[in-house]
């Protein structure tokens, strides 16, 4: 499925029409990907088609199916829900609803069917393909349609997108909706925690997942639930005596709440349900804890998509537009997702397949496997679950010390990372050291024994608590040996951005002078800007990407209301433009100046020109993003400036920067979730570090492999040498030198309006999810 490299993208479309529809149940992000096919449809060349009420709408035709413009999907990105409408449909189960359907598509000449929903609607719609000759047929023999018109529509291609906030469709890591689910979760959980810490309760929440414990799971990692259960592994028997024997055991350790995480699908080993009333009058009676439950409901459908959300919404409907492109007879239908951050297809129902595999594998009983069959994602996020949810400490202790520091400007999700690190420590048998201030704080030894209860409630808290410095450690090298070997330090957790990387080449340089240095050490990278080399993600950046697209959010509500008028946002990321592209990309920017993308005064006259072009549509406000240190000459006051002048009496001109607010913030799931693994992975592979670093009764560790950055690769989480990662890394601008994401630049302007080419050589090719058995 490789793209010949000579076709033209503006020409792709040319005499094609595509129709988008939501089905199933609404979820946040949908309308994100509702623009994204309707726009790079319109800039393929194909005509466009809004179905309105889903299949619905399908089966009514009429004024349901209606040409889309350009402008008629603006300002959707922030809605959440879906603006074109969703609703259960009877008709389209039955063949006359179906070719009633096919009539309509035909009537408009459209062949190609874009839909998003959940696995029902993906179903209906491969169903609705595979029947569609036998369709044309019936249509024919009633007269409905010409012979001319069905050889014009002899083939109907098809593309899905999972929009579903349970993340309950296998094949796909994140469906969409799913984050914004759980940011509409943390917001009731850290609000409820405040209010259960002051009187002492335990509260039970329940969340939304009839068959899937996604929800549940990510929730209970995320704020250190005290227990959690999900369809996929019910607990076992007498589960009622260990749960009391945990709450207690919490309370005895001076924990002021209890929080327990139930799926609203949640069974036991014999398949009975188990409800939030029944925990909470067993909690109730044996305990006599002050309880109360909270049924979440529709709430975590609602509200605005996060970033995460409509970036995953806009790149999958540019996917899916391409895939519809190519198809052939031959091809089978396909799903357009994600698999860590690349964008993958994959064949529709080999997903419904594995997705009803899981659902028959807990009917059955076979629980280990069910949680297989949900994915590497949901398979980690259940092992880490696992560890930190023992909180008994082991009697033999390891006498190992590990100290773990936070290096650089502080940001939210670092607490997370510092207290699985911890816990997983503590648990190895470790003693597990907190060092203040970063490096400064290793050369004065200001440093403290970490215990479990020390690291409590900290996931949710943004910032740095065990505080950050900027400083390297070159210079008091020195001292910082003296103290490794004062404290008897065996391993080092360095938490941080680019400087923790630095600093952690600086400490690998010093190991030839110094023998204390000697030691195994990792970086986890926790920075806003996501420019530490060897990881495609840094702990922090999701967090900041929020901020800002709330803030535009704003902003663009308040140029829409004014009219004609531009905003100038100054974003953070020192020289790595991975926050101005990603806001760009969310908030939906007109143009994101960054360093890596380099630009001139033409680039500017034609931007200041397109914004002059979109006034004289009814879209009449401009975005534009601007990243801290993309040009040293082009400053926000000289842009400021030039759209000032420039589009005077057409429009006028706002500036913002946003500076500091973009550190700070309590942690969006997502990097409270990445901290947490990342933490945890972090000290399991400095466990193992040790003991092949063991000789002679003492550590030693002088090779490349002991000294590493844990980053996230693609799909994968892997430990890389930081001596290996020298070659890829600008030093002078502090960014790597290959970055996935500057990929999506190109979707961004194209969203924006611009006539580039988008390189489409580089593809998604089809990709298996059934594993040859």
């Amino acid at each position: 499925m490789q793209r010949s490299t000579s076709m033209d993208p503006t020409k792709m479309g040319v005499g094609r029409a595509i129709a988008v529809l939501t089905s199933g149940g609404d979820a946040q992000g949908m309308n994100a990907a509702v623009r994204a096919t309707v726009r790079v449809g319109i800039y393929t060349g194909a005509k466009v088609y809004f179905v309105h009420e889903g299949y619905q709408g399908l089966v009514d035709g009429g004024d349901n199916i209606r040409q889309a413009t350009w402008e008629s999907v603006s300002m959707m990105l922030q809605l959440g829900g879906t603006v074109i409408g969703s609703a259960r449909c009877q008709d389209f189960r039955a063949k006359e609803g179906r070719a009633k359907a096919a009539c309509n598509l035909v009537k408009l000449g459209i062949t190609n069917l874009c839909v998003i929903g959940g696995d029902g609607s993906l179903t209906g719609a491969n169903e609705f393909r595979n029947e569609w000759s036998e369709l044309l047929q019936i249509l024919l023999k009633a007269g409905k349609i010409t012979a001319e018109e069905a050889k014009r529509s002899s083939h109907l291609n098809i593309v899905g997108m999972v929009g579903s906030i349970d993340n309950d469709f296998c094949g796909t890591d994140m469906t969409i909706g799913t984050d914004s689910a759980l940011h509409r979760i943390m917001e009731v959980v850290d609000a409820i925690t405040t209010t259960a810490q002051s009187h002492q309760r335990a509260f039970i929440l329940e969340v939304m997942g009839r068959h899937c414990g996604y929800l549940a799971l990510v929730t209970a990692l995320a704020c250190g639930a005290d227990w959690v259960f999900i369809p996929e592994m019910p607990p076992d028997e007498g589960w009622e005596d260990h749960l009391c024997r945990r709450l207690t055991y919490q309370r005895s350790i001076g924990n002021r709440l209890n929080v327990i995480i139930v799926a609203e699908g949640a069974l036991d080993r014999h398949g009975k349900p188990i409800t939030c009333d029944i925990i909470k009058k067993l909690v109730t009676k044996k305990l006599s804890f002050d309880t109360r439950a909270t049924i979440l409901g529709h709430v975590q459908r609602g509200g605005t998509p996060s970033a995460f959300d409509r970036i995953l919404g806009s790149r999958m409907g540019v996917e899916a537009v391409m895939a519809l492109l190519e198809a052939t007879p031959e091809t089978p239908a396909c799903v357009v997702s994600l698999s860590g951050n690349m964008a993958v297809r994959l064949p529709l129902m080999e997903c419904v397949q594995v997705t009803k595999d899981v659902t028959k594998a807990m009917a059955e009983g076979r629980f280990e496997e069910a949680v297989k069959l949900r994915g590497k994602s949901f398979e980690n996020n259940w092992n880490t679950y696992k560890l930190l949810a023992h909180v008994t400490a082991p009697d033999v202790k390891s006498n190992i010390n590990i100290a773990i520091l936070n290096v650089g400007a502080p940001c939210a999700g670092m607490n997370a990372a510092v207290r699985s690190a911890v816990r997983i420590g503590l648990l190895q048998g470790h003693n597990m050291l907190a060092v203040h201030d970063g490096f400064d704080g290793l050369a004065h030894g200001t440093i403290e024994p970490m215990t479990w209860g020390y690291v409590g409630g900290w996931t949710g808290k943004g910032g740095s608590n065990l505080g950050t410095k900027r400083s390297l450690p070159a210079s008091v090298i020195e001292e910082i040996s003296l103290n490794i070997a004062k404290f008897n330090i065996h391993a080092l957790v360095i938490i941080g951005g680019f400087e923790a990387f630095v600093g952690g080449l600086e400490l690998v340089t010093a190991r030839e002078k110094y023998e204390e240095l000697c030691i195994p050490l990792v970086v986890i990278p926790a920075t806003v800007s996501n420019n530490v080399p060897g990881s495609d993600f840094s702990i922090g950046a999701d967090t900041a990407l929020n901020t800002i697209t709330t803030t535009c959010d704003r902003i663009k509500q308040s140029a829409a209301g004014t009219k004609r008028r531009v905003f100038i946002i100054e974003t953070m990321g020192g020289f790595c433009g991975y926050l101005a592209t990603m806001a760009g990309l969310a908030a939906g920017a007109d143009a994101a100046y960054i360093y890596e993308d380099q630009f001139g005064i033409h680039d500017l006259e034609t931007n200041v020109e397109h914004l002059l072009e979109k006034m004289k549509t009814t879209v009449k406000r401009g975005l534009i993003l601007r990243n801290e240190k993309c040009n040293a000459n082009y400053t926000t006051d000289f842009l400021f400036n030039l759209y000032s002048e420039e589009g005077k009496g057409v429009f006028d001109c706002r500036k913002n920067v946003l500076g500091h607010m973009q550190q700070g913030g309590t942690p969006t799931p997502f990097d409270r979730n990445f901290g947490t693994k990342m933490g945890a992975k972090a000290v399991l592979w400095l466990t193992d570090k040790l003991k092949e670093c063991y000789r002679h009764g003492r550590i030693f560790a002088n090779t490349p492999d002991s000294a590493c950055v844990l980053g996230m690769k693609k799909r994968a989480m892997i430990f890389q040498p930081l001596s290996d990662l020298k070659e890829d890394t600008d030093f002078e601008h502090r960014i790597p030198k290959t970055q996935w994401w500057l990929k999506l630049r190109p979707i961004l302007k194209i969203l924006a309006k611009y006539n580039i080419s988008l390189d489409t050589s580089e593809t998604a090719t089809m990709e298996h999810v059934i594993k040859k058995r």
